[in-house]
């Protein structure tokens, strides 16, 4: 058994995420994954990284903001350290203006923006014609166009980071292990969630049955789109993700059924150049959701020395570097940066 100034439990997107960067800032790290990294939906295949609306501002929305603008130097630290490529690219997102109404709240949200996203990133209007080919058809004739977005992919994320992990000194290790004395954070997802619930004898959460689908497609250098509430995310490796369904009424989280193929059919409607491109992959997957929506961050009630990161549901990948950030703050140096909304409290 590695020694351990902290032991995470859970090698999906949150445990990974913060075991890096217990590890960058020096501490030993000891991860413990029960079955294989990315056993839940953090081994799917979409990994669109997008923001919220810029309108009626709160503290999620804010934490979303950082961790998106932190993104770029996490995974650039991250494939420095291990030598393992995340797939990670901000790219930007496009979205079709379907009338009027939405042209004027496009017009909004880009005001919104300008003050919001810190100069950093912008939030427009270009013409459809801007992209042949690609994005779908506008009503209007205009697409959204964010430059905050970005996309990784998820699989190769997590290589990337018990890659980086190992190369800090940091022990991963998968299989049947206990925890060493000493602090404890518990990134365990949707059965962490359940056992959460059991522990405390009230619900805090549940986890969320998603599908997704990755076609043969060669669109590296294109932006995500966002179209009809489906996800189309391409990838550095010729490969396009689209996703995903939202189920909480589920027999097996992990099995493909009937109710991937429209998204299938939507996607090739909605993108040209998916029209024709194979499916090469079906996936599913359970994705933790906290009663509050939020990521569900802080100490564990009444377990001296033990902590929680739950509750990434479809946004955990664009909050984890930010998650990372306030959980070492937390464990390490004792400083409780996490914000109002998102503490394990607030889902009691």
């Amino acid at each position: 058994m590695a020694i351990a100034d902290v032991t995470v439990v859970g090698g999906g997107i949150f445990g990974l995420a913060i075991a890096w960067e217990c590890g960058r800032r020096g501490a030993r790290v000891r991860l413990i994954e029960r079955e294989r990294i990315g056993a839940g939906s953090s081994g799917g295949i979409v990994g669109a990284l997008a923001p919220h609306v810029p309108e009626q501002w709160n503290p999620k929305k804010q934490f979303q903001l950082e961790s998106l603008l932190m993104a770029q130097d996490f995974w650039d630290g991250v494939a420095a350290t291990g030598c393992v490529d995340p797939g990670y690219a901000r790219l930007g997102r496009l979205q079709p203006v379907a009338d009027d109404a939405a042209l004027a709240l496009a017009k909004d949200r880009a005001h919104g923006a300008e003050a919001l996203w810190q100069g950093r990133a912008d939030w427009r209007l270009v013409r459809a014609e801007a992209y042949p080919g690609w994005a779908p058809e506008s009503p209007t004739g205009w697409l959204i166009e964010d430059t905050l977005s970005a996309r990784l992919h998820p699989r190769h994320a997590a290589a990337a980071l018990v890659a980086a992990i190992r190369a800090k000194g940091g022990a991963v290790e998968v299989g049947a292990a206990d925890p060493a004395p000493g602090p404890v954070i518990w990134a365990t997802g949707a059965p962490g969630l359940a056992e959460l619930s059991a522990a405390l004898g009230r619900p805090v959460g549940a986890g969320v049955k998603g599908q997704a689908a990755l076609f043969a497609c060669a669109a590296a250098d294109r932006p995500q789109l966002f179209a009809d509430g489906l996800h189309i995310v391409p990838h550095a490796d010729g490969t396009v993700a689209v996703g995903s369904t939202s189920e909480r009424d589920f027999e097996d989280g992990r099995v493909v059924d009937d109710r991937l193929e429209p998204l299938i059919d939507k996607a090739r409607a909605l993108c040209p150049a998916l029209a024709d491109a194979a499916v090469i992959e079906r996936w599913a997957g359970v994705r933790p959701r906290s009663k509050s929506r939020a990521p569900m961050l802080g100490r564990w009630p009444e377990r001296a020395g033990q902590f929680i990161a739950n509750g990434g549901f479809k946004i955990g990948f664009g909050m984890a570097p930010k998650v990372a950030e306030v959980m070492a703050d937390l464990v390490l140096e004792g400083r409780d940066t996490i914000p109002a909304g998102f503490r394990v409290e607030d889902n009691l």
